[in-house]
């Protein structure tokens, strides 16, 4: 039982570094502007798939890329036909080909020629269709080069992975292979894409309402103190009482500064044994989201309410409640039995159960406390965003965010620093995915508008809570839109929810008369209940 004090800080910093939300198999029509396009020649980069049979029964479906140039393929694979799978010879079909082709798809390795070389040679023996074997597990983009002719390209061209080839060439040497060649197209909306909106912004409805529940109970019982004249008030510490961490505007910079390192050094780390080491962590923080938010729950009850109440002195813990120690081991077992079970296909529920305990327990020890902190962390945050997703690329050659998002040279799928869901209806599978940042840092200053309209006997319409709500549920929705426009390409989601909080809380409050009060204090003034108007003599 890990003090939530303790690890706040650490799992605010967390949450800075994973902040993108893309869909991992989002990348399946790449534009490529720095390669040569023209007239043949323009073809987006799409990934395939490639269904087999051996001996008319169904066999593996291998995955992998179009070339630049030749026709597009079929959408469905209903339209696809399936076609016998020959192997060229000689295998890099650089030269005409000794065995006769009468419309099967060749089978030729990678070679010294180039790609359209192959094309036309393999056209001109009678091939329908050309698959190429890459000499790596990775997948080459297959591009036309400076001078070549392309136009008069007609049979498609797919490019597949060492393996894949290699099994291929295993079994067609003394098997009837065939095959199809279609490339499903994603749809526009998943319902994952739905479900993940809700989650995210239910994830920050729920964390405002107890933070603010907590503030305002605070708040009620220091009136009670003042108005009884209470001694006990010189004991009451307003912060630190209560295990609140309140971020100022230096630890908002420096957040943003130490989270920039740490997603160097994962990116410069990134390995299996390194996502162990996050699993690990994150677990932990996990354990203590969880055995907070049930031990808040359950004292919700009258029945447990007793058992939260009375505490026992451990070692090295100092005192704890019982009905802390009687939920801890079940959060523990949950927490470890998704650690082993996290690469199977359900693990992303108890991913998600786990961050968004974790995610809600930051929320309520971790507190804006007021406007300007508020903004300078947001924008510090969406400074952060727009560098480490598109100006990263010029330096790494590649998106620093997104590959540390999607673990990639790790084995793993995806770092356990996000809320994610399985994309439904998407025939390439994958997950729509949110950073915890995406949701911890809006949520702190939605939660702070609510406890400052609770705090003022604001009422919904008239306080900051529903425009900063409504802020946060646009600009998320907005950066889902600009995923599908971008198709499936990672996208900064602070890039569009930033300016819709900031901008809302900012001209809510200066069109109400309280920018001032929100900006500086972040609490309404309230009279002292134990001050008396003195009669007039």
């Amino acid at each position: 039982m890990i003090s939530p004090r303790s690890w706040s800080c650490l799992l605010f910093v967390y949450s800075l570094l994973y902040r993108t939300s893309f869909v991992s198999a989002g990348d399946i029509v790449h534009h490529d502007d720095s390669l040569p396009q023209r007239p043949g020649c323009n073809n987006n980069f799409v990934l395939v798939k490639v269904p087999t049979r051996v001996n008319g029964s169904e066999y593996v479906e291998y995955v992998g890329v179009g070339a630049r140039f030749g026709p597009t393929l079929e959408s469905k694979e209903k339209h696809a036909t399936l076609i016998k799978l020959a192997i060229a010879d000689p295998p890099d079909c650089c030269s005409t080909p000794k065995n006769k082709l009468t419309g099967e798809v060749i089978l030729v390795h990678r070679g010294k020629c180039s790609f359209t070389t192959k094309t036309k040679v393999a056209e001109a023996a009678g091939a329908s269709a050309i698959i190429i074997i890459n000499n790596s597990t990775d997948l080459f983009k297959m591009v036309c080069e400076k001078g070549e002719n392309v136009l008069d390209i007609t049979i498609p061209v797919v490019m597949l992975p060492v393996d894949a080839g290699r099994d291929l060439e295993s079994i067609v040497s003394n098997s009837t292979v065939t095959l199809q060649l279609y490339s499903p197209k994603r749809p526009a909306v998943d319902v994952a894409e739905v479900f993940l909106w809700l989650m995210a912004v239910g994830t920050i409805l729920c964390a405002s309402y107890w933070s603010a529940w907590t503030v305002r109970e605070e708040a009620i019982e220091q009136d009670k103190l003042l108005k009884d004249g209470s001694d006990e008030l010189l004991q009451l510490s307003t912060s630190s009482s209560r295990g609140v961490v309140e971020i100022t505007v230096l630890s908002a910079i420096l957040f943003v500064v130490v989270a920039s390192c740490f997603l160097i050094m994962l990116y410069k780390l990134m390995s299996f044994w390194f996502i162990e080491v996050l699993v690990v962590l994150f677990c932990i923080g996990g354990v203590e989201g969880l055995q907070t938010c049930l031990v808040a729950l359950l004292s919700c009850f009258r029945s447990f309410r007793r058992f939260g109440e009375s505490y026992i002195k451990v070692p090295y813990l100092g005192a704890v409640s019982y009905l802390t120690l009687a939920v801890c081991p079940f959060c523990i077992t949950f927490a470890v039995m998704w650690a082993v079970k996290r690469q199977f296909p359900y693990a992303w529920i108890g991913q998600d159960i786990l961050g968004i305990s974790l995610i809600m327990t930051v929320l309520q020890i971790v507190h804006v406390p007021n406007l300007k902190v508020g903004f300078v962390l947001l924008s510090c945050a969406f400074m952060y965003d727009i560098f480490w997703v598109f100006v990263s690329k010029w330096w790494f050659r590649e998106s620093v965010m997104i590959v540390v998002a999607r673990g990639d040279r790790s084995g793993e799928d995806g770092i356990p620093m996000l809320l994610k869901i399985p994309r439904m209806f998407d025939p390439w599978g994958g997950y729509s995915i949110i950073g915890f940042g995406d949701i911890i840092l809006p949520g702190l200053l939605v939660a702070f508008a609510l406890r400052y309209d609770w705090l003022a006997n604001k009422k919904l319409k008239s306080g900051y809570f529903l425009g900063a709500m409504s802020a946060y549920g646009l600009g998320l929705l907005i950066t889902y839109i600009a995923l599908n426009l971008m198709d499936g390409h990672g996208q900064p989601a602070l890039l569009y929810i930033v300016p819709f909080i900031l901008g809302t809380l900012m001209v809510l409050g200066h069109k109400r008369g309280d920018l001032k009060t929100l900006w500086t204090t972040g609490e309404p003034e309230r009279p002292c209940p134990h001050v008396r108007l003195q009669p007039q003599t």
